[in-house]
């Protein structure tokens, strides 16, 4: 019984390391890099971030990055899904637009709805597996000490 206890309170520790040891980056912000990493043949070295709202009507993620030694930029576009604003909106204002992009561009290309919904099912594997990795990293690690 000693055992699942402490196998118990080590992957409660474990999940919350992982989940509260993220960077503060934005979900919208790194989804956009997701998907743009797996819609890319290269591993993308990103530059720079930005995040624009457009009042209630959406918002826009741009991205810049390199891969395969060649520059390129992405944008990912997020609806407005506020009911009504909240404080939280007011210190974040990108909580009050939706977490999945409707439109994303690629360089010049946007993204067919088709692949748009494949890549986001992708890239959100991605994060998962990503997810997974940091939780069995922290257990191990608590194990260990």
């Amino acid at each position: 019984m000693q055992a699942i206890r402490t196998l118990a309170a080590l992957f409660t520790a474990a999940l919350l390391a992982v989940g509260c040891s993220g960077a503060g980056e934005d979900v919208r912000v790194r989804l956009c890099k997701d998907i743009v990493t797996v819609q890319g043949g290269t591993a993308p070295l990103f530059q720079s971030a930005e995040a624009r709202t457009r009042g209630r009507e959406y918002a826009e993620v741009r991205v810049a990055y390199t891969a395969g030694g060649e520059a390129g930029s992405a944008s990912c576009f997020y609806r407005y899904n506020a009911v009504e604003d909240t404080a939280d909106q007011i210190a974040n204002p990108l909580t009050a637009y939706s977490t999945s992009p409707y439109r994303v561009i690629i360089g010049s290309r946007t993204l067919p709805q088709g692949e748009l919904a494949t890549a986001i099912g992708r890239a959100m594997q991605k994060q998962g597996r990503e997810f997974v990795e940091q939780a069995g990293e922290a257990a191990r690690k608590a194990l260990s000490q």
